[in-house]
Formats: C-alpha cells, sequence, structure tokens
C-alpha cells in the first residue's frame, strides 16, 4: 500500500510539473507588433515602464551576468529559492534539535538530582 501510494505521488507531482509546460501557450504580440515572453519578470516589466515614463533614464549599474533567456533566469530564481528554502529549513532542524537536546539534558540532570 505504501509504495503504492508513494508511485502515485510521484505520478502527481510529474503530471503538475508537466502539464503546465504543455499547455502553455505563447501570448500574442502587443499593438507594435513585440513578441512577449512567456518567461518574462517583473523585471523586464518594470524596465519597460522605466523606459516608457523616462526615456533619458540611464541605469545606475549593469548587472555583472546577463543570462541568455527568460527561461535562464527563471531557472536561476527557482534555484535561489530553493537553495534559501534549504537554509531556512537547515536552520530550523539544528534549532529544534539543539532545544530538544538541552531539554533531555535538563530533564537527566533533574532525575539525578532526585535520585540523590
Amino acid at each position: 500500500m505504501k509504495r503504492t501510494q508513494n508511485i502515485l505521488l510521484i505520478l502527481a507531482i510529474i503530471a503538475l510539473t508537466v502539464f503546465p509546460l504543455l499547455y502553455v501557450q505563447k501570448p500574442a504580440p502587443d499593438a507594435e507588433g513585440n513578441v512577449a515572453e512567456i518567461f518574462a519578470g517583473a523585471d523586464d516589466k518594470a524596465k519597460d515602464l522605466v523606459s516608457v515614463i523616462n526615456p533619458d533614464y540611464t541605469p545606475w549599474f549593469e548587472s555583472l551576468m546577463e543570462p541568455a533567456s527568460g527561461e535562464i533566469a527563471s531557472l536561476l530564481f527557482a534555484l535561489q529559492a530553493a537553495l534559501g528554502a534549504g537554509f531556512i529549513g537547515y536552520y530550523l532542524g539544528v534549532s529544534v534539535t539543539r532545544e530538544r537536546m538541552q531539554r533531555e539534558a535538563q530533564m537527566r540532570a533533574e532525575k539525578k538530582l532526585r535520585a540523590d
């Protein structure tokens, strides 16, 4: 039963990952004929809006590395989020384990005092 349940969960995760990628449709070009990117983020939209509001605006600095495409940028963002979540999970696990070990040491010390 547990093996079947695990297989079904894995298949559900694969389906939830693959189906959106299969059924996503590329947005139609805008009025000026510019083709919209599927994976364009808020940074790109903000940059476009700033150039519309103030065409003479010059950026303060340039990026150290420009990803090859929107998909690569999304991958890097997801990797950053996963690493952050891993760090937070590790920190919480260490904190809980440390607290549990301190509680157990305190209980052992109290038992030892009662026994004496």
